[in-house]
């Protein structure tokens, strides 16, 4: 990653605050240049890196990134321990650049199935970039939308059985404090690369008024520069939130 005291500054304007993105396409990239496909997972790893770096000098404030949904442990066992070692690795690797670099990273998901020694190095990750503010790295590990909001209603439920919460004022702007997002805003703009249509069970909640873009390139083969005509084109659209322009 590029030293945070010596930025590359390519500001884009009307460059949306919060990108989400479904890294879709890491198995078909191997598939198709005949390796296995957590050759391809390893590509997309690598990826990752390249467009942190790009939010910093784009001026894009949080990225969120869907690396491991609930649904993913129904693929082979093979592939599903492959991509927990390479999170792990990941972690390990980056964790000096990203502190360097200014990013702070959360986790969001149900970390209940992870291994213990995944979740220590999430755990810790989170508390040595903590202070960290130049930009907001969330991943999605072992995350669903529907899974985050039955268990955002739980939480919910059992604070207004102690009696903390009044069940008359609970409202839709009552249940974003339980997700695992809270701290987070909206995003702006959701990716999905690969040519797949489909939102995946991803911040199905906090989506509801973002900007998608669904693109055919594979995630390993996405670029810093795919990245910013994505980021300026969402700069001219018109959103009105439900609202007419008078």
């Amino acid at each position: 990653m590029p030293n945070a005291s010596h930025p590359t500054c390519e500001l884009v304007p009307g460059a949306p605050r919060h990108v989400a993105i479904i890294m879709d396409g890491n198995g078909r990239w191997a598939t198709q240049r005949g390796r296995p496909r957590l050759m391809g997972h390893h590509a997309g790893a690598k990826r990752v890196r390249e467009i942190v770096e790009a939010c910093q000098a784009f001026g894009v404030e949080y990225l969120t990134i869907f690396a491991f949904s609930t649904e993913n442990w129904k693929r082979t066992q093979t592939e599903v321990a492959g991509l927990m070692s390479l999170f792990r690795r990941y972690i390990a690797k980056e964790k000096k650049a990203l502190k360097e670099n200014g990013v702070r990273v959360r986790f969001i998901g149900d970390r209940v199935n992870l291994d213990d020694k995944l979740v220590k190095l999430m755990n810790d990750l989170e508390d040595e970039t903590k202070d960290n503010t130049r930009t907001h790295l969330t991943v999605a590990l072992n995350y669903g939308g529907r899974d985050e909001v039955a268990r955002a209603t739980k939480r919910l439920a059992k604070d207004v059985a102690a009696g903390l919460l009044n069940p008359d004022d609970v409202g839709e702007e009552t249940l974003p404090r339980y997700l695992d997002t809270h701290v987070l805003p909206d995003p702006d703009l959701v990716i999905r690369t690969s040519g797949e249509a489909r939102i995946s069970n991803f911040l199905l909640w906090q989506s509801a008024y973002a900007e998608y873009e669904f693109i055919d390139t594979l995630w390993p083969d996405f670029s810093k520069e795919e990245f910013s005509k994505l980021c300026t084109a969402f700069g001219g659209r018109d959103r009105r939130f439900g609202a007419v322009k008078t």
